[in-house]
């Protein structure tokens, strides 16, 4: 349970007395499609790791508040944070995609003597959320025309492929967010940060200007790859898993 109530559902795999990597998947997916389906947690358990993912709140099988207060940065990574208390993890390895690697960016800030490095993937510096046309989002949800807005109907869309997905607590997670703390380039954080993003992803250079302020920052351009179907790359597992375990 977090903090304020909010039940959050985690999963481990591999040898819990392995060294620890916590996985924190992006908006609308879950720890089991962003990292088990993907081939992430076979990966990282046979290169002797223990793997504790998360369904992020409004996510999942974790419960989905549909209030935007209950969503800001602040609040993710405290659930984040009382997740690992709760498991007596004092020391552990990150992994993030997307939403998850903005947390991870942030943990990663907030927590220098537990967090010793990171693989944060499809992570932008900015506000990625502030096209998102919130208004026309819940128009649409609740029976309106679909958004004139690119952005906004490709995540909805994608949110609805995902079953099990409560889209008005994803758009009020979404509210919840915009205008809130993002990464900042001239406060980076000191851990390893292998930055990963794929060609095709518009983020790309964002993402690389993230890795080049990082004082141990690394930077991997995943070939052919867009911001949804990164995450399955075989090149991104082989290279996070061994960063991860460096």
């Amino acid at each position: 349970m977090s903090a304020d109530g909010v039940g959050i559902a985690t999963y481990e795999w591999g040898d819990p007395d392995a060294p620890t990597v916590v996985a924190v998947h992006g908006f609308a997916s879950s720890a089991v499609a962003n990292w088990h389906v993907t081939g992430w947690t076979r990966e990282l358990t046979r290169a002797g790791c223990h793997v504790l993912a998360i369904d992020q709140r409004g996510h999942g099988a974790s419960d989905k508040p549909r209030h935007p207060a209950d969503y800001s940065m602040s609040i993710l990574v405290g659930d984040l944070l009382n997740v690992v208390d709760t498991h007596l993890i004092d020391e552990f390895a990150l992994l993030g995609y997307s939403l998850g690697a903005r947390v991870g960016w942030h943990a990663a800030l907030e927590l220098p003597e537990r967090l010793t490095r990171a693989v944060l993937g499809g992570i932008p510096d900015g506000d990625p959320l502030t096209r998102f046309e919130v208004d026309e989002a819940r128009a649409f949800i609740a029976g309106g025309p679909r958004s004139g807005d690119r952005l906004t109907m490709s995540y909805l869309d994608m949110a609805a492929g995902m079953p099990g997905n409560d889209l008005a607590a994803l758009v009020s997670l979404v509210d919840g967010m915009r205008g809130g703390a993002q990464p900042d380039p001239r406060h980076p954080p000191q851990q390893p940060v292998l930055f990963a993003t794929g060609s095709d992803d518009p983020i790309v250079d964002a993402s690389r200007r993230l890795a080049a302020a990082a004082p141990h920052g690394e930077f991997l351009e995943i070939p052919g790859r867009n911001h949804f179907n990164a995450p399955t790359s075989k090149l991104f597992r082989e290279r996070g898993t061994a960063f991860l375990r460096a």
